[in-house]
């Protein structure tokens, strides 16, 4: 868990570019473990990051992750289309700190978490409303936890949901206060995006890589009375393993560039937005259709539990559900693209 923690806090040092290398390995292995463990590397990235700019604002969670704090993710709103950049929970500014109300989804980690990052919006001023980012230490009071964990897949995640009721968080908790939507854009924001996407990119990318090993030697071993050799030799098999190549291929050329890119500090401004959604965009839609091709291709057998693959294909699923989504992503690069403010109406993500 110091894997993106700085040499000199105590921690490793990796970059963006070499922790996605480890998720997209541990990712083939076991796909909830790594995006799990995202959540915590995502939030260290993001202070390491911050921190090596000559901001020292985070380097209390560096610090506390060195200790051995767990860092997870409570951003997840119903109704908030802009993950971080708006907020259904309100954040009140009181003396010493701010209160938050308001509910938490996908809260990975939540059995062993001991800050949990999350964001309200604070609306005292309705003209000029802001982002409040905060941690919320474990031993708080004013939440609850919600077990509701039951789905399709990445069920080892434990992504409950917290409730929070006036939970008070002090301000030296309080990494950033800035505007709503793209306008309270910074390197904090920023990097959240960067590390959240990137991270659940190459997890899923690891996973569909899995599948599609699995389905290359099952096809290779799976007889037919119309062949006389394996199913390896249908011409219709050869052009499906051939198409998830290819998708596999870009998919990983395009992950690496990116998280590379990002670590060596290239300076796209606001392109940024763009090379990240679309970068999430294309594993998205890219592993979901390997996997799901490759049940195609193991056949009926591949549904039933005790041979694992149908585990790999719930898992894989999951990857379209997380941000940015198609609409999102596609209003983030059009707009962007175009030269358009991205907070410009009419909105559709």
């Amino acid at each position: 868990m110091l894997a993106a923690v700085p040499k000199e806090l105590g921690g490793l040092g990796l970059n963006l570019a070499q922790i996605c290398q480890e998720q997209h390995r541990l990712g083939y292995h076991a796909a909830a473990t790594a995006l799990a463990v995202n959540m915590h590397f995502y939030w260290t990235g993001v202070a390491a990051d911050v921190w090596r700019s000559g901001d020292k604002s985070t380097e209390w969670m560096l610090k506390a992750a060195a200790d051995g704090e767990i860092f997870a993710a409570g951003h997840a709103e119903s109704g908030a289309e802009l993950p971080l950049l708006l907020s259904t929970t309100n954040a009140e500014k009181v003396d010493g700190g701010y209160k938050f109300t308001g509910r938490k989804s996908f809260g990975s980690l939540t059995p062993v978490w001991t800050f949990l990052g999350l964001h309200g919006m604070d609306t005292s001023d309705p003209d000029a409303p802001k982002i409040v980012h905060a941690f919320m230490p474990r031993d708080s009071s004013g939440y609850t936890i919600h077990e509701v964990w039951d789905t399709l897949g990445m069920r080892a995640i434990q992504s409950q949901d917290t409730a929070l009721d006036g939970a008070f968080i002090p301000d030296k908790y309080i990494p950033r206060v800035v505007d709503a939507s793209f306008a309270g854009v910074d390197l904090f924001v920023l990097s959240i995006f960067a590390w959240a996407l990137m991270g659940f990119a190459n997890v899923y990318y690891g996973n569909a890589q899995h599948a599609l090993d699995l389905t290359i030697e099952s096809v290779k071993n799976k007889k037919s009375l119309a062949l006389t050799r394996s199913m390896a030799y249908h011409p219709e098999i050869q052009h499906s393993i051939a198409e998830m190549v290819v998708d596999m291929e870009g998919v990983g050329a395009h992950l690496d560039r990116v998280t590379q890119e990002w670590s060596d500090g290239v300076d796209h401004g606001g392109a940024w937005a763009v090379k990240l959604t679309a970068a999430k965009l294309h594993a998205a839609e890219s592993t979901w259709r390997v996997v799901d091709e490759c049940m195609d291709l193991q056949g009926g057998f591949s549904i039933f539990k005790a041979g694992g693959f149908e585990r790999i294909w719930r898992d894989a699923r999951l990857v379209k559900i997380h941000p940015s989504n198609k609409n999102l992503t596609m209003e983030i690069v059009g707009k962007i693209t175009l030269g358009i403010n991205p907070d410009e109406a009419p909105r559709w993500g």
